[in-house]
């Protein structure tokens, strides 16, 4: 196996290992796809690492167990966002603008 790719699984093994984080956001953090990402991992990584490889399979896997309370919780703060948009502050310069009129 070529040292890029050698290199590659072990960065995202251990990203997902120690951000304790998703296959998803382990593709937006180094820029590959998800099923690139799950497939190093489900595929490369016993070849290179079989230890550090049960450890990834047991985060996917409670991952997988739990997705659907992430799923609904994402979707609740979606759409309370769209109720309730956050709140914009004035810029430093607009509100010094204000102040000077008082």
């Amino acid at each position: 196996m070529d040292s890029k790719i050698r290199n590659r699984v072990l960065e995202m093994a251990n990203m997902i290992l120690e951000n304790n984080t998703t296959v998803r956001d382990v593709a937006k953090r180094i820029g590959y796809s998800k099923s690139t990402v799950h497939k190093d991992l489900r595929e490369k990584l016993p070849l290179i690492n079989e230890e550090l490889y049960e450890k990834v399979c047991e985060l996917l896997a409670f991952n997988k167990k739990v997705r659907h309370i992430r799923g609904g919780q994402s979707t609740k703060i979606h759409y309370a966002l769209l109720k309730f948009p956050p709140l914009e502050f004035p810029k430093k310069k607009d509100l010094s603008d204000h102040l000077s009129n008082l």
